[in-house]
């Protein structure tokens, strides 16, 4: 491989030189597979520019606190970046996870509230995205940064060395990913989710209720265009009343997976 040639050329002239590059390159594609995926730091409103920089200099920090050494003769320059590049992204998936219960919750009450038809891009998932989600998604994003969201993931990134170190030739999954943990953190993407969108899902379908009673007692009652009314406006004054206690909710959740790895 011409890279493993080039390493080894270098460590010939300049050994100190070789392994601190060496390892800011292997720790450059983990920061890099951690910012592509982690919360707050994969978000497309961040200049590409700015996450450079931003890999660079925790790659010049991760570097001196490692004390790189030498790697194995037998080590693979290519297979070391794209296994550490890997690890970094698994890292910033399952840290994603509780954000992505956050925007579950508010795609519900934006589907009941009847807001589905105005849309917006959301650059971060690429995809469509209603006002009032990207609100509710914004204030997740707001809460996980206040209680301390960032030490979370920086913390667990450094943790993450001890337990797949730079030059190994496999993810351990049953040290870097708990199973259990993980199948508990995707099923509450639903139940925090239902969770956060209850109080507007039964308020709205005691509206509904209510509506169809009066369909059947004054058919003469346009119920279908009175939906439309009723529901935004209903909707919005329900979740004005929850939101100290959907700030609560959100933050015991956060607290509770603190631990990433």
């Amino acid at each position: 491989m011409i890279a493993n040639d080039v390493i080894s050329q270098l460590g010939r002239m300049f050994p100190l030189f070789a392994v601190y590059l060496t390892t800011g390159f292997i720790i450059f594609a983990r920061i890099m597979g951690f910012i592509r995926l982690a919360p707050i730091l994969n978000r497309k409103e961040i200049p590409g520019l700015v996450k450079l920089s931003l890999a660079l200099l925790l790659t010049i920090m991760f570097v001196a606190i490692q004390k790189p050494s030498a790697p194995p003769s037998d080590n693979s320059f290519i297979l070391s970046l794209l296994l550490n590049y890997v690890a970094g992204a698994l890292l910033g998936y399952m840290a994603q996870l509780l954000l992505l219960a956050i925007d579950a919750g508010a795609d519900m009450i934006n589907m009941q509230m009847g807001l589905s038809s105005a849309m917006v891009l959301e650059p971060t998932m690429g995809a469509q995205t209603s006002i009032l989600a990207k609100l509710i998604s914004l204030l997740g994003i707001v809460i996980f940064m206040e209680i301390g969201g960032m030490y979370w993931l920086f913390n667990a990134f450094i943790r993450s060395f001890e337990i797949f170190p730079l030059y190994a030739t496999s993810i351990p999954l049953d040290k870097i990913v708990n199973m259990d943990y993980l199948i508990k953190m995707t099923s509450n993407v639903l139940f925090m989710g239902l969770q956060i969108a209850s109080p507007v899902l039964l308020a709205t379908l005691g509206q509904d209720i209510i509506l169809g009673v009066i369909s059947k007692t004054a058919p003469q009652v346009n119920v279908f265009q009175l939906s439309f009314l009723f529901k935004p406006v209903f909707g919005a004054a329900i979740m004005v009343w929850i939101l100290p206690m959907l700030v609560n909710i959100i933050t015991d959740y956060f607290q509770s997976f603190a631990n990433i790895i």
